[in-house]
C-alpha cells in the first residue's frame, strides 16, 4: 500500500544518500584511530561529557520511543502515556543517577569493556561472566525491533518492499560498525541526537490543532472515538489494565532498565569522574523530551480515529510512519523521518558494538583463545577481524528475525523485544545493584538471583501466569520482567544474609 507521494519518495532517496554519506565520513573518522578491540569497546579519542550524555539520550531513547511505542498510545490512549512517558521515565533517571557512578568507579578501576567482564572481575568468576556474556545473546530481539522500526518508516516514505530495505539497512549499519567502533559511535549519536530534539518538537507540536478547545476538547475528541482512550486504565489492553502494570511494573522496569550494555557502559567513555555530572545532566534533560514524544501516538488516533488507512488496517508498528507521511509536507516529513533513523541507528550502533563486542572478548576469547596469535600485535588483529565476522553473523540473524516480525508479529515486535531485553536485565539487576552498595556480597547470592530473574521470567511470560493482587498476566513482558526482578531480589538477598552471617559465624 503506497501513501506516500512521488515528491516525497524523490526527496527520500536524496535524503537516504545524503545521511549515509555523513555517517560514514564520521565512521571513517573514527577507525582510522581503532588500533585493538579495546579501541573499538570504549574509544581512545576524550569526548566532551555533554556529548556522551547526547550519545547516552539517543541510544537509551530508540526507534521504540520514536517509532514503536506511540502505537501503543494510540491503540490504548492516556493508560499507555502514564506508563511510558512519565512512570518509567523518573524511574529511570532516578536509576541512571543512582547506579551511574558505582558502575563507572568499578569499571574504571578494572578497565571493563562490556558488562560480562565488569560481573567476571567484581565477583571473581569466569564463570559468572561467561553466563552473562551468553545472557547478552537476549539484546539481538532489541535490534530486531530497531530494524523493524526503520524498515517501517523508510519503506513508507520510499515506497519500497520492506524486505529490500530491511537488507539494505542491514548490510549498510552492520557494515560500517563492522570498523567504526565508539569512537565514531559518539560522533554519531551526538548529531543524531541533535535530529532527535528537532524531531521531538516537531512531533510533540504537530498537533497543536487538537488543543484549539483546550486540554478538554482534545480529550473529547479521543472520548468520541473510544471512552477507553481518556481512562487511566485500559483493561482492554494486555500492558495497561490495571495500576499494577502502569505504575508499580514501570518503576521496577525504569529502575532495571538502565542495566543494558548499550547505556551504563556509555559512563566508561568519559575520561574523568569529575565530567559525570555533565554528563547524566545533559543526558537525563534530552531524554525526558525524547520519552515524551510517545504523545504523538495521541494525535495519530485522531487522524486515523478506526486504525485503518484507505481501508486497510493500520498495524501497530506502522502507526507513527503512516502519521507522518499522511500529516506532513514533503520537507517537514523529510526531518521527521531523519529523526526516526536517527532515532534507531544511534541504538542501534551502540547494541551491535556492545553485543559484538561480549560475544568476541566475553565467548570466543575464553572458550577458543588458544588458537589465537600469541603476539600481541597479531592478536589483536584477530580479535578485530573475528569481532567483524561476529557482527556480520549478528546480521544475517537479525534480517531473519526481523522478516519474521514484519510479516507475522504478536501484536508488536515491542512484544518480542521487551522479552528478551526484560529477561537480560532482570538478571543483571541484583549483581549491578549488590556490586556497588555491598562490599562484601558472595558470588553465590549474585548467581541465585540472577538463575532466579530468567526462570521466574520465562516461566511468568510463556505460562502467562497471573498476578494474585492484580489482573495482569504474564502476557505482559513488563509484568514477568517485574515478577522476576522483585523473585531475584529476594532470593539474592536471602542468600546474601545467610552467607554474610556463615562468614561472621
Amino acid at each position: 500500500m503506497d501513501i506516500a507521494s512521488k515528491e516525497l519518495v524523490t526527496a527520500g532517496w536524496i535524503l537516504v544518500i545524503t545521511y549515509s554519506a555523513v555517517i560514514l565520513f564520521f565512521v571513517i573518522r573514527g577507525a582510522l584511530k581503532i588500533k585493538n578491540i579495546s579501541d573499538y569497546a570504549v574509544g581512545n579519542i576524550a569526548f566532551s561529557p555533554i556529548a556522551v550524555g547526547l550519545a547516552l539520550a539517543a541510544s537509551m531513547t530508540s526507534a521504540a520511543t520514536f517509532i514503536i511505542n506511540p502505537g501503543f498510545i494510540a491503540y490504548y490512549g492516556i493508560s499507555g502515556v502514564i506508563s511510558y512517558a512519565f512512570v518509567m521515565p523518573v524511574a529511570a533517571m532516578v536509576s541512571l543517577v543512582l547506579l551511574t557512578k558505582g558502575f563507572r568507579k568499578h569499571g574504571s578501576s578494572v578497565k571493563a569493556l562490556t558488562m560480562a567482564q565488569w560481573m567476571g572481575t567484581r565477583y571473581k568468576s569466569k564463570g559468572y561472566a561467561l553466563f552473562f556474556a551468553f545472557l547478552t545473546l537476549l539484546l539481538i530481539t532489541f535490534i530486531v525491533l530497531i530494524c523493524v522500526g526503520l524498515t517501517k518508516v523508510l519503506s513508507k516514505t520510499l515506497n519500497a518492499s520492506e524486505l529490500s530495505v530491511l537488507i539494505g539497512l542491514v548490510v549498510f549499519i552492520f557494515g560500517y560498525m563492522m570498523f567504526g567502533g565508539a569512537n565514531s559511535m559518539v560522533y554519531t549519536n551526538t548529531v543524531q541526537a541533535v535530529i532527535m530534539i528537532v524531531v521531538a518538537f516537531i512531533l510533540l507540536g504537530s498537533g497543536y490543532e487538537h488543543f484549539s478547545n483546550g486540554i478538554h476538547g482534545f480529550l473529547e475528541k479521543l472520548s468520541a472515538i473510544d471512552p477507553k482512550l481518556t481512562q487511566p486504565t485500559n483493561e482492554t489492553s494486555f500492558l495497561f489494565r490495571d495500576y499494577f502494570e502502569i505504575i508499580f511494573t514501570q518503576i521496577v522496569i525504569g529502575v532495571a532498565i538502565v542495566c543494558q550494555p548499550h547505556i551504563i557502559t556509555k559512563s566508561l567513555l568519559l575520561k574523568t569522574d569529575k565530567d559525570v555530572n555533565k554528563y547524566l545532566t545533559a543526558g537525563i534533560i534530552t531524554q525526558m523530551l525524547f520519552f515524551i514524544v510517545v504523545i504523538t501516538g495521541l494525535y495519530a488516533r485522531i487522524v486515523f480515529p478506526d486504525l485503518t488507512v484507505n481501508g486497510v488496517p493500520l498495524k501497530l508498528d506502522g502507526v507513527v510512519s503512516a502519521y507522518v507521511v499522511r500529516e506532513f509536507p514533503v520537507y517537514i516529513g523529510l526531518i521527521v523521518v531523519l529523526g526516526l533513523i536517527s532515532a534507531g541507528i544511534s541504538t542501534l550502533e551502540g547494541l551491535i558494538q556492545s553485543v559484538s563486542t561480549s560475544i568476541t572478548a566475553d565467548i570466543i576469547k575464553p572458550l577458543l583463545g588458544k588458537y589465537f596469535p600469541k603476539d600481541e600485535k597479531k592478536n589483536s588483529s584477530t580479535t578485530i577481524v573475528t569481532n567483524r565476522i561476529v557482527i556480520v553473523a549478528i546480521g544475517i540473524i537479525s534480517i531473519f528475525l526481523s522478516y519474521d516480525q514484519l510479516t507475522n508479529p504478536n501484536l508488536s515486535v515491542g512484544i518480542f523485544a521487551q522479552n528478551g531485553v526484560y529477561a537480560y536485565f532482570s538478571a543483571a539487576f541484583v549483581p549491578i545493584l549488590f556490586g556497588m552498595f555491598l562490599k562484601d556480597t558472595q558470588k553465590a547470592a549474585v548467581i541465585t538471583a540472577s538463575l532466579v530473574a530468567i526462570v521466574v521470567h520465562f516461566s511468568y511470560f510463556y505460562g502467562n501466569l497471573s498476578v494474585p493482587f492484580s489482573i495482569a498476566t504474564g502476557q505482559n513482558p513488563g509484568v514477568s520482567a517485574a515478577m522476576a526482578i522483585t523473585a531475584s531480589i529476594i532470593s539474592g538477598g536471602l542468600v546474601y544474609f545467610f552467607t554474610r552471617r556463615k562468614a561472621d559465624a
